[in-house]
């Protein structure tokens, strides 16, 4: 216990004595006075007995959790599936007759128990089988691996039959005379083949080869050719290779030997010289070649593959321009050779290719699906694939189109998910609905408040739907897909004991944004021994990638979050503005502007919990860690809002856009390279550190380059700063296991709880 001495005696009174009679006369007093004084009400944090807590309800939670639906499956075409549950008397595998509405046993557990033990001298239980997965071979066959081999079980009798499973052999591809590659023509009379950088044709009934092309070399050549339908005519890709960057890695611990490994790996980064690709025609029978006209699509990011109408009229390809604000789908056609484009996107900001694409040609290209933001949604539209006209817009509304599940070419109907249809509840949670492409309002077709995953029959005539909510067990029914009826109830989720455990379920929370009108959605986690009328330290955990949204929707009996929790803390995550799922202002936050990662939006979230919430203690400042793009962004939260963040532990950062993976970076940073890129820097804004920091890296990651944090390094050392630094041997792109995950708990521990953490040097981390 702690007091200001003032608040026990006048003002004066301590410093009219010397040192030692300050010690001699006062301590007893001292003693005496705090043994009549109430004790406060306190609840140990950090301790050996909190990280035993968080690691036993982590582990025991994996089974207190029953009656969930695992490993479904849709036997081929027909109308049945299998799926296994845990249920509080063991493993239970159900067969469901979708046309019969009828649920039963897949197999007689316990005699198959009995029948595999007798074959290996184990001793399974009915509840305990060895495998999770199951399969039939008829009606009366069952099949399953166990122990590296593939079982049979006849289930008229139980009788078990077993076969080693083979080693799988790499894929052989059909090559030419010299081995190289080759693509054989619809007719099956000629195949093409690439031989030193040029295209040639081969005879299948005589092997005479003609070469077609002369103007290949290591430094432009010709690349995956494509036959017409009709066999007449080939396409291929010719390319002039870019900038090959290469990462090294030097591997300082191999398992195999004991000096290091160097290796290298292809990574392209922000800015660099990428490939150029021009179709070029060729027309088989008469040997002449044509180089397209590339004047809808220079300056490429990247071209698609090619791929030839039916009625081998043209080909079609898309066209990425470097930079992701022009998106154009191109037709050549094949006797005229004129190159026009019948579908082009343009942004200001972006166009989310890597997410948010969708095509799907109907009657040979004759009409076009397509997905588009351009009126501020993700939605679907219809073109004329002739005249290269919209048509209609088949979905509309301030919602986005999520994915797009199927399409059916012959009763003209979609079948998506969307969120946000209802702004009564969280506008994450994906409902599943169907429209139809001629028009109409879109029907729902999976019911119950939550986040929604559906599993398909191959005849799309029947579909299990699974939802659940983070604060709400998992429900399954089986559903008819033409209206969305339920056919059968299959399993609702029993969460009795994960509660009767002392487990809480997370909170989710909304906040206005920093517009002061956009809901900002959240989730809140609480330790087992919450105690409301205590104030809490809090945690975020950060990923503010724009290429999704990242708060969980969907129940977990126990999680990464929850375990830190059980330290002493209050554990958040949020998606702040600038992530995606949400409408095009939203998420064009983030465009040039990567280092802004939600953080006027979150800040704000957190003051809004502090006000409903008074044990929601900001006021010592918050912690804050992430991985990857996380990563950038739990150190980003030091050092551009150092009066609230405070303890950050950032592992893997791509701390600085110029250093990481192109293809994500180009994406929201645009191209070409500009000051925004700095502005968004940890490195170049590393002199800015305030609080505690924790760097970790894994000396091989082959998805955020190392050097990335090693560079921010190099400028907190240059900068004169302190900060913690893990560097592990061998590891990848992680945060190195249970070592990793147990130092980013000391820190937090440390730094913000103010208490020491265990010595694990002398005591063992608990299990996991």
């Amino acid at each position: 216990m702690s007091f200001p001495f003032s608040s026990v005696y006048p003002a004066g009174f301590i410093s009219s004595f010397g040192f030692q009679t300050r010690c001699r006369t006062i301590l007893p007093l001292l003693l005496m006075l705090c043994g009549a004084l109430p004790a406060a009400p306190t609840i140990a944090q950090g301790t050996l007995a909190d990280y035993e807590r968080a690691d036993r309800l982590q582990r025991e939670a994996r089974d207190l959790f029953f009656d969930t639906i695992g490993g479904l499956e849709w036997i081929g075409e027909s109308s049945r599936f299998w799926y296994r549950k845990q249920s509080r008397e063991g493993k239970v595998f159900l067969l469901v007759d979708a046309a019969r509405a009828r649920r039963t046993p897949a197999f007689d557990h316990a005699r198959l128990a009995a029948a595999l033990n007798r074959e290996t001298g184990s001793s399974f239980t009915a509840g305990d089988l060895p495998f999770d997965r199951i399969g039939f071979q008829g009606e009366r066959t069952l099949t399953f691996e166990h122990d590296g081999r593939r079982w049979s079980c006849d289930t008229r009798d139980y009788t078990l039959r077993s076969t080693p499973i083979p080693e799988r052999a790499p894929r052989a591809a059909r090559t030419g005379a010299e081995g190289e590659r080759a693509v054989v023509a619809p007719d099956s009379t000629r195949e093409a083949f690439i031989r030193d950088h040029d295209l040639w044709v081969r005879d299948r009934a005589d092997g005479s080869e003609t070469r077609l092309s002369f103007d290949g070399s290591p430094g432009a050549y010709h690349t995956r050719p494509a036959w017409s339908p009709d066999s007449r005519r080939l396409v291929t890709l010719f390319e002039r290779p870019g900038y090959e960057r290469l990462v090294h890695y030097v591997e300082s611990s191999p398992d195999d030997q004991v000096q290091p490994k160097h290796s290298t790996r292809v990574y392209a980064k922000p800015g660099d010289v990428l490939d150029q690709r021009r179709p070029v025609l060729f027309d088989v029978a008469m040997g002449s070649c044509l180089i397209v006209d590339d004047s809808l699509f220079r300056d490429q990011y990247d071209l698609s593959r090619l791929a030839w109408r039916e009625d081998s009229r043209n080909f079609t390809f898309e066209f990425n321009a470097r930079g992701h604000q022009t998106y154009r789908v191109l037709e050549v056609a094949a006797d005229t050779r004129e190159v026009r484009a019948f579908i082009e996107e343009t942004s200001p900001t972006f166009i989310h290719y890597s997410g948010k694409r969708f095509r799907y040609d109907l009657d040979d290209g004759r009409e076009i699906v397509w997905a588009s933001e351009r009126d501020g949604w993700n939605h679907l539209y219809l073109y004329d694939g002739i005249t290269g006209r919209v048509k209609r817009q088949i979905t509309r509304g301030a919602w986005p189109v999520r994915s797009v599940l199927h399409v059916d070419p012959e009763t003209r109907q979609i079948v998506f998910e969307a969120s946000g249809m209802d702004p009564a509840i969280d506008p994450y949670l994906r409902d599943v609905y169907q429209v139809g492409i001629d028009g109409g309002e879109p029907i729902r077709l999976t019911a119950g408040t939550g986040d929604h995953r559906t599993i398909w029959s191959e005849d799309r005539a029947w579909f299990v739907d699974t939802w659940s909510l983070v604060d709400q067990a998992p429900e399954s029914v089986l559903r008819r897909a033409s209206d969305g009826r339920t056919v059968l109830e299959l399993e609702q989720g029993d969460i009795t004991d994960l509660l009767t455990a002392g487990i809480p379920l997370p909170e989710p929370f909304v906040a206005k944004g920093r517009d002061g009108t956009t809901d900002i959605w959240g989730v809140i986690w609480r330790p087992s021994n919450f105690d409301a009328d205590r104030s809490w330290p809090v945690i975020e955990y950060i990923y503010a990638g724009p290429h999704d949204s990242f708060v969980p929707k969907t129940f977990r009996p126990f999680g990464q979050t929850q375990a830190l929790a059980e330290l002493g803390f209050v554990v958040v995550q949020i998606d702040g503005m600038g992530t995606s799922n949400r409408s095009k202002a939203f998420h064009d936050v983030c465009w040039r502007n990567l280092g802004d990662a939600g953080f006027p939006d979150r800040i704000l979230w957190h003051r809004a919990v502090a006000q409903r919430y008074p044990w929601y203690d900001i006021d010592r400042g918050v912690g804050i860690y992430g991985h990857s793009a996380g990563g950038q962004n739990s150190l980003g939260g030091l050092l551009f809002h150092p009066d609230f963040y405070t303890v950050a532990v950032s592992s893997c950062g791509c701390h600085d856009n110029r250093m990481d993976k192109i293809w994500w970076n180009e994406q929201w940073m645009g191209y070409p390279i500009g000051p925004w890129y700095e502005a968004s820097s940890n490195v170049v804004n590393a002199h800015r550190l305030e609080g505690k920091l924790f760097l970790i890296v894994g000396e091989m990651d082959t998805n955020v380059d190392p050097a990335s944090t090693l560079q921010v390094v190099d400028a907190l050392v240059e900068a004169d700063k302190d900060f913690d630094l893990l560097v592990l041997p061998g590891v990848g792109h992680a945060i190195g296991g249970d070592y990793g995950e147990r130092r980013r708990r000391d820190f937090f521990v440390r730094h913000l709880l103010g208490v020491e953490p265990p010595d694990w040097n002398r005591a063992a981390p608990p299990q996991r």
